[in-house]
């Protein structure tokens, strides 16, 4: 039940996404979304068109009273507004600037108890004089069939969504992230080389990283956290072994944001590896791999996380020429015992070395698996056999 809960959650949002696309076009509007109210907020909860231009902030809470919506409901807006800049009204309110609103139509959708549940609206950043009553009447029609879609699985995904905001919102607001760093080894001589900064929350939060940034992300907060994480892993950057590097999980949506390029550029060098994880698909490999080779000229490497795990990981490795590659937990696990484990490990290894990368194998639970790894030349490894997770002891 709980699979065919999913699949139909995700199918109402794709309804809902064509009845946006559908009213937007249909009424020549740049951007179309429907929001769903709260105590004194709403949320804006499935938009379409030009969402980033606009800079429409999908899942994120906003202010109710101060909203295009609450005039439009209480009767001080009409629910067209032609030429947004010279409306008395609409000119003044916050949201008129923040999304540069030239033009805007709305109208309410109601829950199935009758009660009004959210609001459905089109704008664009220019004035539209053929906006009229007859675009109204479509809107109504619209928010008609896309109520029947915000019940069920969607609105338990709301709540899920408004959830996930709070707890990952406490934690930045609190800055309750700490840091533990995981030894990378050299296999041949069993010296520590780096050390990997892992997340970790409080268990009565998230119960591990991986929920903590899957909330986030769902949140639309997976940079903040990312953020807040990378400013924790950098404090103990004075704390490093001498000669050591530190590695750094980002996200590619991460590794594209200004405020972390400048964080990375003011601790670049040597010492410093960005280590690229999946938690954002990569959209746009040519604005990424301009802002690696900004890093890059500072000394700071690249590694590419969980290969021979996936189709992903193999595109960053082709695409983004890493400097490091990271063997997937999956192969390591009983490598002693499998012999196509073996021949991938080894396979994978020479085409690091035919590249000019060094390859790290992940997970080394056991002496076996350790023995095997060396015997079949990899270079470096981490895993619980090696050394856990733990504190950096503070060289003052």
């Amino acid at each position: 039940m709980q699979a065919a809960t999913g699949r139909s959650g995700d199918a109402s949002l794709a309804e809902v996404e064509r009845l946006l696309d559908k009213v937007r076009a249909h009424l020549g509007m740049e951007v179309a979304w429907i929001s769903a109210f709260g105590a004194d907020e709403l949320t804006v909860w499935a938009a379409t068109g030009a969402v980033e231009q606009m800079r429409l902030p999908v899942g994120e809470e906003i202010d109710l009273p101060g909203s295009f919506c609450a005039r439009v409901l209480s009767g001080t807006l009409p629910g067209v507004v032609r030429d947004v800049r010279r409306h008395p009204i609409a000119r003044d309110l916050d949201s008129a600037t923040d999304l540069d609103i030239g033009s805007y139509a709305g109208v309410p959708w109601q829950s199935p108890d009758g009660t009004t549940a959210g609001m459905l609206c089109c704008a664009s950043r220019h004035p539209d004089p053929t906006l009229d009553q007859q675009s109204v009447r479509y809107m109504n029609l619209i928010a008609d069939l896309i109520s029947e879609h915000m019940d069920g699985p969607l609105a338990a995904r709301r709540h899920t969504v408004a959830t996930a905001r709070r707890a990952v919102q406490a934690v930045l607001d609190d800055e309750a992230v700490r840091m533990v760093f995981q030894p990378i080894v050299c296999l041949r001589e069993g010296v520590t080389v780096g050390h990997e900064a892992l997340a970790r929350f409080e268990p009565a939060t998230f119960s591990g990283p991986d929920r903590a940034f899957a909330a986030a992300s769902l949140a639309g907060l997976g940079v903040p956290l990312e953020l807040l994480a990378l400013h924790k892993a950098l404090q103990r950057l004075p704390d490093l072994p001498h000669g050591g590097y530190l590695a750094v999980n980002l996200s590619a949506e991460a590794l594209l944001d200004a405020e972390v390029l400048d964080t990375l550029l003011a601790h670049a060098g040597p010492h410093l590896t960005v280590e690229i994880t999946e938690h954002a698909q990569v959209t746009d490999y040519p604005l990424l791999t301009g802002m690696l080779d900004t890093l890059r000229r500072t000394g700071v490497r690249l590694s590419v996380d969980d290969a021979g795990a996936g189709y992903a990981s193999l595109q960053h490795i082709l695409r983004l020429r890493p400097d490091l590659i990271k063997l997937d937990i999956s192969l390591v696990r009983d490598i002693d015992a499998d012999r196509v484990k073996m021949a991938l490990a080894r396979s994978l290894n020479d085409f690091a070395e035919q590249i000019g990368a060094s390859l790290i194998a992940e997970g080394i639970e056991t002496a076996s698996e350790l023995s095997r790894l060396r015997s079949a030349g990899i270079a470096f490894g981490q895993g619980y056999h090696l050394a856990r997770p733990g504190e950096l002891i503070s060289k003052g």
